[in-house]
């Protein structure tokens, strides 16, 4: 057994002799590798049986972002927006009331950038420089409107494929989900403005290159999304385990929307009671349910192989 669980010999190594107890650096090191030790269940991570010392504590960690990858500060922030820069999320201090503020909120209203009001600790986490209470994240991929992107499609003279994704918020399921879109030659991937993965160069490399080829929609509300493409005369199928029917069996030769949800509870009621079908990937082994990027790719090419047959 491991005669060093509690960091005591690497205490006495470090002890600061004056008081009899460890400095405060060696202490906060001690720290650290305890939490690599530790799960938050309490339990040791390589199997042990013993409890968490009290005295450890988990440490805040500096979120790896690049200082190329965002912008802070107030102003330079505005000015980013003023100059047309594509966005992907704005952080503003909780408690950040000032005119300036109130100022960049303006700006951002009416677009699809989310905005998340945290602590002062959670920006503090980004950079150590003066931020002034504001951090955007830029992105590296241009957003497009349904809007624009469907009736284009239409007046090119062919059936849309569309791929609209609920709750799916881990980034490399997100990236295999947009590979496949982009090799399958869907229309657009449409994504919701907060409750989705973030689409910063970590997707993009998971997604190996395909969301710089792939037009990506972000809505701020996906059921008024899904509400116009069913006034548009799109098809809108969900991949659900909630019915009996085969995804074989839909023609998606039509105009079609595949809608896929997240992993643990699916697509949201709501969003299942406004589609037209509801299909499903049959299960022959033990595991009830698919990945949602395998399942993804099952339901885009079971459309494209139909619309090749169908040419």
């Amino acid at each position: 057994m491991d005669n060093d669980i509690h960091g005591f010999d690497r205490f006495r190594r470090h002890e600061d002799r004056s008081f009899n107890r460890p400095s405060r650096t060696d202490y906060q090191h001690a720290s650290l590798n305890h939490d690599r030790r530790w799960g938050q269940d309490g339990r040791r991570r390589d199997g042990g049986r013993q409890q968490k010392p009290a005295h450890v504590h988990t440490q805040y960690k500096t979120q790896r972002v690049k200082e190329h990858e965002m912008i802070f500060g107030i102003r330079a922030v505005m000015e980013a927006l003023d100059a047309g820069r594509q966005i992907e999320k704005i952080l503003i201090r909780r408690d950040n009331g000032s005119e300036l503020s109130q100022t960049l909120m303006s700006k951002v209203k009416g677009t699809s950038i989310p905005v998340q009001f945290v602590p002062p600790e959670k920006l503090n986490q980004y950079t150590d420089k003066n931020h002034q209470g504001v951090i955007a994240f830029i992105s590296p991929i241009e957003f497009q409107r349904i809007q624009d992107v469907l009736p284009a499609v239409f007046e090119a003279g062919r059936a849309p494929l569309l791929v609209v994704l609920d709750g799916v918020t881990d980034v490399r399921n997100f990236g295999a989900i947009a590979r496949t879109c982009e090799c399958a030659g869907v229309d657009a991937l449409i994504v919701p403005m907060k409750g989705g993965a973030g689409i910063n160069g970590d997707a993009v490399k998971t997604s190996a290159g395909a969301l710089h080829h792939l037009t990506v929609c972000r809505e701020e509300s996906l059921s008024s999304c899904l509400r116009y493409l069913k006034e548009s005369g799109v098809q809108l199928v969900a991949s659900t385990e909630k019915t009996a029917s085969d995804y074989m069996q839909v023609d998606m030769s039509v105009p079609t929307a595949i809608i896929m949800g997240s992993e643990d509870v699916g697509i949201d009621e709501y969003l299942l009671d406004l589609c037209d079908v509801h299909a499903r990937i049959p299960m022959y082994g033990s595991i009830e349910s698919l990945n949602v990027s395998v399942a993804a790719g099952i339901m885009i090419y079971e459309a494209v192989k139909q619309r090749h047959v169908q040419a």
